[in-house]
């Protein structure tokens, strides 16, 4: 999907881009060569003005998102246009300032502008690899459809369990109880596993670290060759099956929000700077018709 949004009607985006920065430096290169460039001529003038005016369009991007019956071109439209717009800009601005930088007002909104279009090449590389990675890790199916998995896991696990001595009965239990993932941003991004479980140890019952679910694991695998009844057997070997897919499909939940925290990272650096920028961007406009 983000691939054809890049091809979108055939690339038509690209083309007008690069036509646009061709008139760009055709406008530039009008300038009297016995002045200097600058962004004071009609010729910077102007490439300000077109910088200026792409900076608030692009910016617009999230609101047509959320205009779902507006008939302003199509969101993949939007959104082929915002990515190579985005890219021409830093031609047509760079071209606008003549390369003249200074520690001023008009200098930051330079480098904000580089900033938040090296962050959306950042979006673009996260927009296109991380969903597919994302669905190949949850195997084609929804989050939801996991969550619903593990939770039909969590029910027969319990049942199971009973079939088991009352030790591994009430470690499955509380394994499955205190499983612990995500969290906030930084334990999301890191996928840390906080699970853990009540283990009877020398006679004394005490909470261990059960990360990944190992520790379950190697309880009920080491009582397998203790056990002394047929039936024991078949139920610990039942509910190491369960245990063992259900360690699975806590792994795929600890990826998934993971890449969907890195998407969520993303914005949170895209959005903000686009902000500061419209903000930069306006007092810089201003300060020019005010005091030059």
């Amino acid at each position: 999907m983000h691939t054809g949004i890049l091809a979108f009607g055939r690339a038509r985006y690209l083309r007008v881009t690069v036509a646009l920065v061709l008139a760009a430096i055709a406008l530039y290169l009008t300038q009297d060569a016995d002045t200097p460039p600058n962004g004071g001529t009609w010729q910077g003038y102007t490439l300000g003005g077109v910088s200026a005016t792409l900076v608030v369009w692009l910016s617009l991007l999230g609101v047509r998102k959320r205009r779902y019956r507006s008939t302003l071109g199509t969101v993949a439209g939007w959104t082929s246009a915002h990515v190579y717009l985005g890219a021409g800009l830093i031609v047509v601005a760079t071209l606008h300032s003549a390369a003249q930088f200074g520690w001023n007002v008009h200098s930051l909104a330079y480098v904000l502008l580089c900033l938040v279009i090296a962050s959306g090449f950042a979006g673009i590389y996260v927009y296109t690899t991380l969903p597919r990675q994302a669905l190949a890790n949850r195997d084609g199916r929804s989050r939801e459809a996991l969550l619903a998995e593990l939770g039909e896991l969590d029910a027969r696990g319990r049942t199971v369990s009973s079939r088991c001595s009352t030790e591994v009965a009430a470690a499955a239990h509380s394994a499955i109880r205190r499983t612990q993932i995500g969290g906030g941003v930084i334990a999301q991004l890191r996928r840390r596993d906080r699970s853990s479980v009540t283990l009877v140890t020398n006679g004394k019952q005490g909470l261990k670290e059960n990360r990944d679910q190992r520790r379950i694991l190697e309880l009920i695998t080491a009582r397998v060759p203790a056990a002394s009844r047929a039936s024991e057997v078949e139920a610990l070997q039942d509910l190491l099956s369960i245990m063992g897919r259900r360690q699975s499909v806590l792994r795929r939940l600890a990826r998934d929000v993971q890449l969907d925290g890195l998407t969520r990272i993303w914005l949170y650096l895209h959005v903000p700077l686009t902000i500061v920028l419209l903000i930069t961007v306006t007092i810089h406009v201003l300060s020019v018709f005010l005091y030059w």
